[in-house]
């Protein structure tokens, strides 16, 4: 509608000024046609004034260039005008188209966006399902392998139980010969006593003792706290539950030890017989009777059990061999009652025992023992190598 206007008004303008020019010409002539008779007889008119005649015209010439100038010039700043104003229409036109193009552009930018998050969710939750899979995967195939392996585990303890049985027999001879000659020297044992002053003596020693050993009780309950937490940061499954089994057995036993404050020193046998043994560690020789011989024995025994286990338990968890970092090894005093021997004898022979009973449990084998009705033991043969008995009689 501006654009209309415009044009209308430059249109009308040229109008006025055309009619304005054509009734100047007009009169012009009207007035030549109403003087014809005064200018014809008039021949000798003054020469002024027919150049002021001439120059009338000349004016009027001017003032119709100028009136056509002004219309060419009016003309052309419509048609500027016109110009500009379509020219602001068309970059109206395409500021619109452009922001229409930028807002189609946003839109499909957000639609992408969107569909690539969906995709992004879709992607993780299949991911997610498929890392579930693989653990449940892994989780099945890792208990068949356990299965198998403990399978093939009671395969093999079967078939050595055969083999132990059979050896067994063979041994069970030589301990019934080993049985009667153990029974004649505890008969020689009997009419060999002590002298008071030497009895005397073995309680004394056995009353210091007993006091040093409550003392490495408490410290031994701090070392077993913090080995128990070291099972757990390691994940030791296997292993944490043999040491809870472990340290909850001999809990049972250091109760009972320090309810047993009034043992009877002089009707215990042990401290008025004579030794009747001697055995060598650590570059010295010892004596002991058969009391002692005895405990010597069922430490052997029961280092060789605890030290299966061990072995056992780490194997499971595929843990490295290593006997000596278990807490039941650097403990060792399973089974020790306190009295008849020194610690540091029990806890040697004990580990002795763990030692090759760890590489039978670890490698599932019965090279050194045997197992029957429930428990491990030590093959009698291995048991007297380690101690290594001297008769002294």
């Amino acid at each position: 509608m501006k654009r209309i206007g415009v044009i209308s008004t430059a249109v009308l303008f040229v109008f006025l000024g055309t009619a304005a020019l054509a009734h100047q010409q007009q009169d012009q002539q009207d007035e030549k046609q109403n003087q014809p008779e005064k200018q014809a007889p008039q021949e000798k008119r003054k020469p002024d004034q027919k150049q002021k005649t001439q120059q009338q015209d000349r004016t009027n010439q001017q003032q119709q260039d100028n009136n056509k100038q002004q219309q060419q010039h009016t003309q052309q700043q419509a048609e500027q005008q016109q110009r500009g104003e379509q020219q602001q229409e068309q970059d109206k036109e395409q500021q619109q188209r452009a922001q229409k193009e930028q807002k189609n552009q946003n839109k499909q930018d957000q639609q992408h966006a969107r569909q690539q998050q969906q995709n992004q969710n879709k992607q993780d939750q299949q991911h997610a399902q498929q890392e579930q899979q693989n653990q449940n995967k892994q989780d099945q195939q890792h208990a068949q392998q356990q299965q198998q392996n403990q399978n093939k585990q009671d395969q093999q303890r079967a078939q050595q139980e055969q083999q132990n049985q059979n050896k067994q027999e063979q041994q069970r001879h030589a301990q019934q010969q080993a049985e009667q000659q153990k029974s004649g020297q505890q008969q020689q044992q009997q009419q060999a006593r002590l002298s008071q002053q030497r009895q005397q003596q073995l309680i004394e020693q056995q009353q210091q003792r007993m006091t040093q050993y409550r003392q490495n009780l408490d410290q031994e309950q701090a070392r077993a706290r913090q080995q128990t937490a070291e099972l757990q940061q390691q994940n030791r499954r296997s292993q944490y539950r043999f040491q809870e089994d472990y340290l909850e057995r001999e809990r049972q036993q250091q109760m009972a030890f320090r309810n047993d404050r009034g043992h009877e020193y002089e009707r215990d046998p042990y401290y008025y017989t004579a030794p009747s043994y001697r055995y060598y560690r650590g570059g010295n020789y010892y004596e002991t009777n058969q009391y002692g011989a005895d405990l010597l024995r069922q430490a052997v025994n029961h280092g060789y059990e605890e030290g299966f286990r061990t072995g056992e338990a780490d194997r499971q968890d595929q843990w490295r061999s290593d006997y000596q970092g278990s807490y039941a090894y650097r403990d060792a005093n399973y089974g020790y009652s306190g009295y008849y021997l020194a610690q540091e004898d029990y806890n040697y022979y004990f580990r002795e025992g763990f030692r090759r009973g760890y590489e039978d449990g670890y490698r599932s084998r019965y090279e050194y023992g045997r197992y029957s009705n429930g428990s491990y033991s030590m093959l009698e043969a291995i048991v007297s190598q380690v101690l290594g008995f001297e008769s002294l009689r």
